[in-house]
């Protein structure tokens, strides 16, 4: 009798068989058993006897909800979790997921740039040595400036050396260093600082630690970097192994995050951001995650050379949020991408890995690192006025400090200034 009741049911439209309902979401009867399978969508009746599977016509917006979810690339775990949620809080989650998409394409493209970059120079630079016979040999070797020189975002690099391309007439590379100056603040409203900064000749490195672990967090993330960490010596590394060593690096910070919030209640809820910047004396070597910010003032111009990884930088990117209404935008605080504690994902924040990149030299170059506690409560102007203003990095994190205090001093500050020097005047 049952049996027969539940045929009654899906012949009088109440329910549909597996081969109209596949019909009805365009989904192959297949998929609807292998997401039945997954949990994905369960059918709304599975006849105990033969294993038919029914299906509520009203479960086909669902059904077309997993299969566009599959279409833009998303893994079946994490549509088991949207599917599950209501239609507000899955609009947020596909948001967050297709933003990290997009950053770590971005992140992608520039290591493609920069590979075609670099081989094209060094294939440029081989080809005219006599008798070379198109062998590239190995990438950027050690003391050979001048086979990467075009390697880099924009250009030729001022770096350690006699020459900088290392054919007649090229380029006299200038030997450079960094003189630099770090300060953290605890705000005017916080109770503990939970952000740390670093300025060395070696390291520059400011972190936004939050959660119940967050200024281990922070303080873990910086010590990975510094230069007995990551190996730099007193020579200049080729741009190739530059690579491999922000690469390394970046691991190095998640695995030392993780260790250091291991112990919280809630180590997928602690974490912080990372930006930093490496110098092998040459080179300097990027490494960024979460919306703490790099610039660089360069001719009087100040220039942000970091991508926000937060939902608000998303939608200003997609169009559907102009920067002026991101000021005051609730999810402001909410981060796409951060070093955090356990590998899994949390709701929005969750854990990948930093972007790294390399970075032009000049010299006479400035910049400016800095966490959120800064840049979202100093606007851009202030910000260029205060650091083109200043005569020696001392007097400009001071002065950075204090905009933030006069602004209200809502949040911890960091912020590191650095200005890349003749060595021969440091």
């Amino acid at each position: 009798m049952a049996r027969e009741g539940r045929a009654v049911g899906a012949a009088s439209g109440e329910l549909v068989t597996i081969g109209e309902f596949a019909r009805l979401s365009r989904l192959s009867a297949k998929a609807l058993r292998r997401y039945d399978e997954l949990g994905l969508l369960r059918p709304a009746l599975v006849d105990p006897v033969n294993g038919y599977r029914y299906y509520d016509p009203a479960q086909v917006e669902g059904a077309r909800l997993v299969a566009w979810l599959r279409r833009i690339g998303m893994p079946l775990s994490r549509i088991g979790r949207i599917v599950a949620l209501d239609a507000g809080a899955a609009a947020v989650e596909i948001r967050a997921y297709w933003a990290r998409v997009e950053a770590e394409t971005a992140a992608r493209r520039d290591l493609a740039m920069y590979l075609v970059d670099h081989l094209s120079a060094e294939g440029g630079a081989m080809s005219r040595i006599p008798g070379n016979t198109g062998s590239t040999g190995k990438a950027g070797g050690t003391g050979r400036t001048g086979s990467s020189a075009g390697a880099e975002d924009t250009g030729s690099l001022g770096g350690r050396g006699s020459s900088g391309s290392g054919v007649p007439g090229g380029p006299v590379a200038v030997p450079l260093a960094i003189r630099c100056a770090a300060l953290t603040d605890t705000g005017a409203v916080r109770t503990t600082n939970q952000d740390a900064a670093f300025a060395g000749p070696r390291l520059l490195a400011v972190a936004d630690g939050f959660g119940e672990g967050g200024a281990e967090a922070s303080a873990a993330a910086i010590e990975a970097l510094k230069p007995t960490a990551w190996g730099g010596g007193g020579s200049a590394l080729s741009a190739a192994d530059l690579l491999n060593a922000l690469e390394d690096t970046a691991d190095s910070a998640s695995r030392a995050v993780r260790d250091a919030v291991a112990p919280c209640a809630d180590p997928d809820g602690s974490g912080t951001t990372l930006t930093a910047m490496l110098w092998t004396g040459s080179r300097l070597g990027l490494v960024h995650i979460g919306d703490s910010r790099a610039y660089l003032l360069r001719g009087g111009e100040l220039f942000r050379i970091t991508h926000d990884h937060s939902l608000v930088q998303s939608m200003i990117d997609d169009g559907s949020l102009s920067r002026e209404e991101a000021a005051s935008h609730p999810g402001r605080a909410l981060l796409l991408k951060a070093l955090v504690g356990e590998a899994r994902s949390a709701p929005v924040a969750v854990a990948c890995r930093p972007d790294v990149r390399l970075r032009e030299v000049l010299a006479g170059d400035r910049y400016l690192l800095c966490s959120d506690g800064l840049s979202a409560v100093v606007d851009e102007a202030e910000l260029r006025a205060a650091v083109i203003t200043a005569e020696v990095p001392e007097a400009a994190v001071r002065r950075l400090v204090g905009l933030a205090h006069a602004a209200g001093g809502p949040d911890n500050v960091a912020c590191v200034v650095a200005d890349v020097v003749v060595a021969a005047e440091e």
